[in-house]
């Protein structure tokens, strides 16, 4: 097991971070699965620098229970003891800390040295791999497992694409598939502020990303079948399903992209610590069942002036992002940057409550494998699926951290030794899919056509 530096933990998972934003909603969802019956998570702990803002979460997340007897722990990401400290108690933290580029580190770091595992819910790609370059090593020795991005970045990306993929029944393979996601809301629809500050900081820090895989070897490329698709226009209208996009320069397009690297050079998977001969056999014939395929992100909106206002605020990040005072101005005036999608204090409740997610896959490709190798040949085949739920950032984001949290409870044996990965080549085999539908989070085949 991975926990092998310290063989008996007092907790099963601690929250870190637990009073934030995001971190209170991480509570409530882990609350619905403690000590019941079937459910894997038996003790439970939430951790951060204010004690008594930690009590006030416990208690928002309990209502309209008391709230239980949960222990609150001191921690802080700049002092380095009080990480090592937590990662010694516990099996899994689950990290909501951001910006991760920022206050992220130290805690993989401890966790990586400890032996614990890892969860957070970073959609920063810069973060991301420079802990696979710093910390794999020592997490593979250590029987730490690092997964980041277990939130609305990026797992409807990871599972949506795999969804999509295997509708391709033999003969026929998907050249590219397109997700297109639409946010609505019956209310006002407000960002998680911590998403806009990993945005303003990524462009910031996007040199140091460029240099960072320049530093790393070439890793295998995936072999995709026909040509790469054309780039397209700026903007296109999704006729079916009634709305316009313009591409989304997200983290979810790199970490799709990173575990299909990895199943390039792994074909069957990441074989688990202790697999059963099963399990094994369950694992393989999943990942024969996707295959590879181009893939990117665009944002939706019903309506072409909803598109216009998602490049005008792309344009304040891209040109602002550059330099520090242009930093400081968006971090200071987010409302205002963001014309209103994004505000210091967050969305109320109702808002929350109110919004919800879509996002189609239109995947292109051949009806034939055969006829991909057929020169210039177009594709002749699309299918269209579909992942929707709640609110991306506060019910969502929740959802699906605690769920990849249970399945590592309950299924370790099965997952890696250890080692920085993302969400996909970890959890795509599990039934992480089937959980989240039981959650509020749906998967459906919308069309299959020739075209």
């Amino acid at each position: 097991m991975s926990q092998s530096l310290n063989p008996n933990p007092t907790y099963d998972v601690i929250i870190l971070g637990a009073s934030g934003f995001t971190g209170k909603y991480v509570i409530r969802e882990a609350l619905k699965f403690l000590n019941v019956p079937s459910s894997p998570l038996k003790n439970l702990a939430i951790a951060g620098r204010n004690t008594s803002k930690l009590s006030q979460a416990l208690q928002w997340a309990s209502r309209p229970n008391p709230p239980p007897e949960i222990p609150i722990l001191t921690a802080d990401t700049t002092d380095p003891s009080s990480l090592r400290d937590l990662a010694s108690q516990t099996k899994i933290i689950l990290n909501c800390v951001g910006p991760f580029r920022l206050y992220g580190e130290p805690v993989v770091e401890a966790c990586a040295d400890s032996g614990c595992d890892y969860l957070d819910i970073s959609g920063e790609p810069e973060f991301m791999e420079r802990m696979e370059v710093k910390y794999h090593d020592k997490a593979v020795e250590n029987g730490s497992l690092v997964v980041s991005a277990c939130g609305f970045d990026s797992i409807p990306a990871e599972l949506g694409l795999m969804f999509n993929s295997r509708q391709w029944l033999p003969p026929a393979v998907p050249n590219s598939v397109e997700a297109y996601l639409s946010l609505e809301s019956d209310k006002r629809i407000v960002g998680n502020l911590g998403t806009y500050e990993s945005a303003v900081l990524g462009v910031a820090n996007v040199d140091k990303l460029q240099e960072l895989r320049r530093s790393r070897p070439k890793k295998p490329r995936p072999v995709i079948p026909g040509p790469r698709p054309p780039k397209g226009p700026l903007m296109n209208h999704l006729k079916e399903v009634g709305v316009w996009a313009v591409k989304l320069p997200s983290a979810d397009a790199i970490v799709v992209r990173r575990t299909l690297s990895c199943l390039a050079e792994n074909p069957h998977g990441l074989p688990g610590v202790n697999e059963s001969t099963e399990q094994v056999e369950r694992r393989e014939a999943f990942w024969s069942s996707i295959k590879q395929a181009h893939f990117g992100v665009k944002i939706a909106s019903k309506s072409l002036l909803g598109v216009v206002r998602f490049i005008i605020v792309g344009l304040f990040i891209g040109l602002f992002g550059k330099t520090g005072l242009g930093r400081w101005l968006l971090l200071k005036f987010p409302s205002l940057f963001s014309l209103g999608w994004f505000r210091k204090k967050g969305p109320t409740e109702d808002e929350v409550a109110s919004a919800t997610f879509k996002m189609w896959f239109v995947g292109h490709g051949f009806s034939d494998g055969s006829l991909a190798s057929q020169g210039n040949r177009k594709p002749d085949t699309e299918v269209t699926t579909r992942v929707m739920g709640p609110e991306i950032g506060y019910l969502t984001t929740p959802i699906i951290l605690v769920q990849c949290a249970l399945i590592l409870l309950k299924e370790r044996n099965n997952l890696p030794k250890g080692g920085v990965f993302p969400p996909g080549i970890v959890f795509g085999p599990t039934d992480l899919q089937d959980r989240l539908q039981h959650n509020g989070i749906s998967f459906d085949v919308i069309s299959k056509k020739t075209i």
